[in-house]
Formats: C-alpha cells, sequence, structure tokens
C-alpha cells in the first residue's frame, strides 16, 4: 500500500505537493468516495478519480543508470543542481532506488515501483553492494580485517563486509580496492575508513546486486533486464522474510 498524494504524483497527473492540495480540496475519490486525508494508504487495485476523472495509469518502468559524479540523487535540487533524473528521458515520473552521494559515480537504479524500491531498500533485504575505492594512505591488512568482521559506528556495529583487489601506490600513497557491503548507512564506507584515517579519494559503485556497469558509459542508461529484476526481488525477498 502506497500514500494516495504519492500514487497520484507517481501517474504523472502533477507534483505530490499539488497532489496533497486536490486532495485536501476535496477532488480526490477512492473507490468512489471523497478522502480529504493526507496519508491514506491504497492499493493497485483501488479506482482513484480527480475532478471525476479516472486517475492515468502509467506502466511501471525500470533503468539502472551510471550516475557520474556532480548530480545529485533526487528528482529536484533547490540549488539548481543537475539531478539523476535529468540524464532520463521518459514520461514516467521516475526516481532513484536510494541514492549515491553527490561526489559518488556508479550504479543507481530509477523507477516509479514504489514496492521494488522498498523492497529494495529495506533493511533486511541485504542486497550486495560493491565499490571501487580510493583511500589515502596504505590500507594494511589489520585494518582490511578488522574492516571486514565489522566496527562500532555510531553506536552500531557494520556488517560484515568483502575486500578483495587490493593495489598500494607507495609513491601516491594510496590504497585502491574493492569493497563489497549488504547495509544503506549514510555515507557508510567513508565513515568506515575514516574509522582508521584513511580518507576516500574517489568512489564508484560497480554492482547492485546482480546489476553491474557493463556496457555503460557515464551519464548512459538502459532499461534494467527482466532477468535481473527477477533475481533481486527473489534475493530481497528471501531475506526480509527471514
Amino acid at each position: 500500500m502506497e500514500r494516495l498524494q504519492k500514487v497520484i504524483a507517481h501517474s504523472g497527473l502533477c507534483s505530490r505537493r499539488k497532489a496533497e492540495s486536490l486532495i485536501e480540496e476535496g477532488k480526490v475519490k477512492v473507490n468512489g468516495e471523497t478522502v480529504k486525508t493526507l496519508g491514506t494508504k491504497v492499493t493497485k487495485d483501488d479506482e482513484i478519480t480527480v475532478d471525476n476523472k479516472p486517475l492515468p495509469r502509467s506502466e511501471t518502468v525500470y533503468y539502472v543508470f551510471y550516475k557520474p559524479e556532480g548530480c545529485v540523487s533526487t528528482t529536484n535540487d533547490e540549488h539548481g543542481r543537475t539531478t539523476v533524473t535529468d540524464f532520463i528521458q521518459t514520461p514516467e515520473r521516475i526516481y532513484p532506488v536510494g541514492r549515491l552521494d553527490f561526489d559518488t559515480s556508479g550504479v543507481l537504479l530509477l523507477t516509479n515501483d514504489g514496492d521494488f524500491t522498498n523492497t529494495m531498500i529495506h533493511p533486511s533485504s541485504h542486497i550486495e553492494k560493491e565499490y571501487e575505492v580510493t583511500i589515502k594512505g596504505i590500507l594494511r591488512k589489520e585494518t582490511s580485517k578488522k574492516l571486514e568482521r565489522g566496527i562500532v559506528l555510531e553506536g552500531k556495529k557494520t556488517k560484515r563486509a568483502r575486500i578483495s583487489q587490493v593495489e598500494a601506490n607507495p609513491k601516491k600513497e594510496t590504497t585502491k580496492l574493492h569493497i563489497v557491503i549488504t547495509e544503506g548507512r549514510y555515507h557508510q564506507i567513508k565513515k568506515m575508513f575514516e574509522a582508521f584515517s584513511h580518507e576516500v579519494l574517489k568512489l564508484k559503485r560497480v554492482r547492485f546486486g546482480v546489476v553491474t556497469l557493463d556496457h555503460l558509459s557515464r551519464g548512459q542508461y538502459r532499461l534494467l533486464k527482466p532477468h535481473e529484476f527477477k533475481k533481486l526481488m527473489h534475493y530481497a525477498n528471501r531475506n526480509v522474510k527471514k
């Protein structure tokens, strides 16, 4: 179930703020009954009308986007910065599944399917996210093992991680590596390495579950393949139900 104003906005009829105004003005009906309460939950089977006209039903779409650095993971930005949705030409009102930082690049999914989004970002989904990281300093084996076992960040221990493809550059005093995590905490990877005085210089997500950046360049996108969708949902639902 999703909030009524969100469903209206996702249909492409208007913005969420406008949808809220329409609800409060008594112009929205659900199954023939006028609804004026914001936050009312509806399902895909409910009949919704706005000004006595059926709400347009948009087709669910799923995109894989190679997010470049220098754009924000949102649908609009009050500071006028480029957003991830500026790159994708589609009539549907899409939004990012989770987010990547402004200075982080890599795999980002976008959709208009709320159920899919909620499943992917659910804390218990444990979808693997693999990142290519460049840090300041030489990563010691002892530090790598501690990060893999989990460290306490803001009072909570991180889940187990995997670190591989470690390449130290003594001349530049940097280390390049890959790390796989199954969480999505705010600035998690940056904070994990900063806990050991390693500043993250570059961060790119190279994989989200089974989805990779193969055949995509920065700023390019493609449709999520059916088998990718099925694998993501199967893995996430299996873990959420445990």
